[in-house]
């Protein structure tokens, strides 16, 4: 068996920012935080994988090549409605993911409901460490708010206006619009400010990341700085097959 930091030293170069670097070709790192919770394979029906907290109040949903790849929740006990859910779609790197799933890890408890009820009131305690790492605030227009990093290819979209629990009121993002270059990981109104900030925290990470250059998007590799590793890459991908594990 693959231990967790074999997840993280595959590839032929290093992609910075980490946020230009989509998909890997190899093992998924957004599950390693959790690879201890139980794991339920699904034979029918778009999400392929779910991995549960213990007590099944978090939920961990894998859709494999949908577009929107993660489906991510918590609720009051295992058989409730989600108080709170993440969307998390193909082009986001696994890295920013692992973020959120490392979090929830840290803090699920058979007695704790941290990850179900926010610890603050104020909307920027969401997307502080992008406010900490010098990513611009923009002025508030039609009751959003947008914080963008200094290249411009990343930020945060925050709705100040919408009130509904089921809302979707903060998406970060990353990379030029289209179907295959634009990361989004969308939050619910009633997602505590802590998990986002620590997904957010991912996003910034300076720290960069592998990848084999044969299944990088040519958009986005024009975009990053592609740095060779010591490790040589795989045979490239044929077009059109899946980056999945």
């Amino acid at each position: 068996m693959r231990s967790n930091d074999d997840l993280w030293v595959s590839g032929d170069v290093h992609v910075s920012p980490r946020y230009l670097a989509g998909l890997p070709g190899h093992a998924d790192p957004s599950f390693a935080p959790v690879a201890h919770w139980p794991h339920h394979h699904l034979d029918v029906g778009p999400c392929q994988l779910v991995i549960t907290s213990p007590d099944h109040r978090i939920r961990i949903g894998w859709f494999g090549d949908d577009y929107d790849t993660w489906l991510i929740s918590a609720a009051e006990d295992s058989v409730s409605a989600p108080r709170w859910t993440a969307r998390i779609n193909q082009n986001t790197p696994p890295e920013i993911v692992e973020g959120l799933t490392r979090a929830l890890a840290a803090e699920w408890d058979e007695d704790s409901d941290s990850f179900l009820t926010s610890r603050s009131v104020y909307w920027t305690d969401a997307v502080q460490p992008l406010l900490d790492a010098g990513w611009e605030r923009k002025p508030l227009s039609r009751g959003l708010v947008e914080i963008v990093s200094p290249d411009g290819r990343a930020g945060a979209s925050i709705d100040v206006v919408s009130a509904g629990s089921d809302a979707e009121t903060v998406t970060l993002w990353a990379g030029p619009p289209g179907w295959g270059t634009r990361a989004e990981a969308t939050f619910t109104a009633r997602t505590p400010k802590h998990l986002i900030a620590a997904t957010a925290a991912a996003l910034a990470d300076p720290t960069p990341v592998l990848r084999y250059k044969g299944v990088l998007d040519e958009d986005l590799a024009r975009l990053a700085r592609l740095t060779p590793s010591c490790r040589p890459g795989p045979p490239r991908r044929p077009a059109g097959s899946p980056a999945r594990r």
